[in-house]
């Protein structure tokens, strides 16, 4: 057996003990490797939230010791975009590479879990999701990733230190879907079933000046797929969530770093320090306000997801960026690239709808399925029979 390459020249590693910690022998997932963002809280493992800056503790992870429990073996932990908050993989400890190209951002938050699923180092990685932390690096790293409907019980959040309570998830990236599958049915005790396409209602939200020319032949030629399968493919429309998503995540994540903030110099970089403080400077009724977006973009969602059995959506705007690259050139013009990415990917984490990121036929480009809240299961049958 060839072992896995563990040098680092990515930085995708904040912890390795000298031997994994390891699962049941008898479990169900026994065999299986996974990373541990560095979110989550592990007894005797250290916790940074790759910042330089002091973090609260979460406590105990519930979802790391279920799996423990149900046979995986926790290899180590892994590096994150600050305290998961931007979708580069920048942070305190010089940031995270992508797994195949040095010049090239990997996606963030999880940046390190990404890579560690990417270069084969791991069976499967423990990610967080808040608006696309999953999603955006398994798609710039060609891998797969699944974010749970919101609370999902299966993917506690217990134990994980929080960037936005609203819109955090707990959910894993692999190399494909089957993994994702078994993990899945460790956690919930129901093997997931594939699911055939015939019939299949898809809702392609596919804006069309928010990608580049190459995300969106993707997609097109994603959903040409679908219905070669039998799907029944319409366009949707969708709007831009941000005015609601980013008062709620700041406000939210200056109050989880709120003792750090007190101090004048926290140990935070310069660019997650500025988001914080704009977060302390929200007032109340303008998170209010916010939430209130939150509910009508939630009734528009719902009434969607009525008429459609799944949404397809690029799950980025482009291939991944150059380090510290802070623009991408889009079909509308130049664009910032967080809003850019947060866009596609911050509406399925600010409402709660469980979404699988799949690759494409383009390299380091991903999509988007979307289920309806609560239908996991389903949403991973009908990816799993797409690896078929």
């Amino acid at each position: 057996m060839t072992l896995p390459d563990f040098s680092d020249p990515q930085r995708a590693w904040a912890y390795r003990p000298a031997s994994p910690l390891a699962g049941a022998v008898d479990g169900p997932l026994a065999g299986l490797t996974f990373s541990v963002k560095d979110l989550y809280g592990m007894p005797g493992w250290p916790l940074t939230a790759s910042t330089r800056a002091p973090v609260p503790d979460p406590g105990e992870s519930v979802l790391v010791r279920r799996l423990l429990e149900l046979g995986a073996s926790a290899v180590g932990k892994t590096h994150l975009h600050e305290i998961a908050l931007g979708i580069t993989g920048m942070n305190g400890f010089g940031g995270t590479t992508h797994p195949f190209d040095p010049e090239r951002v990997p996606g963030g938050s999880s940046s390190g879990a990404a890579v560690s699923v990417a270069l084969g180092q791991v069976d499967f990685a423990l990610g967080t999701d808040t608006g696309g932390s999953i999603r955006v690096p398994a798609a710039w790293c060609g891998a797969v990733g699944y974010k749970p409907t919101k609370d999902h019980p299966a993917w506690s959040t217990g134990g994980v230190l929080p960037l936005s309570w609203t819109c955090d998830h707990a959910g894993p990236l692999a190399r494909d879907v089957r993994t994702l599958a078994r993990v899945h049915g460790a956690l919930t005790g129901r093997e997931v079933v594939r699911r055939g396409w015939a019939g299949v209602r898809v809702g392609l939200w596919l804006p069309d000046g928010w990608v580049d020319d190459m995300v969106r032949e993707a997609v097109q030629g994603f959903a040409a797929q679908l219905e070669s399968l039998g799907a029944r493919l319409e366009d949707v429309q969708f709007p831009e969530v941000l005015d609601a998503y980013s008062p709620i995540v700041l406000s939210e994540a200056a109050r989880v770093h709120a003792q750090a903030l007190e101090q004048s110099d926290p140990g935070f970089t310069p660019f997650t320090l500025g988001l914080l403080r704009q977060g302390q400077a929200l007032t109340p009724a303008e998170v209010e306000t916010a939430f209130d977006r939150r509910a009508a973009y939630r009734a528009q969602l719902d009434t969607l997801l009525a008429r459609y059995d799944v949404l397809l959506a690029p799950a980025v705007p482009t291939p991944p960026p150059l380090i510290g690259q802070e623009d991408v050139d889009l079909r509308e013009g130049r664009t910032p690239l967080r809003r850019a990415v947060l866009r596609l990917t911050a509406p399925f984490s600010l409402l709660g709808a469980p979404t699988v990121a799949l690759p494409t036929s383009a390299p380091f480009v991903g999509v988007q399925l979307v289920g309806r809240h609560g239908e996991d299961d389903r949403l991973l049958g009908l990816a799993l029979t797409l690896e078929d």
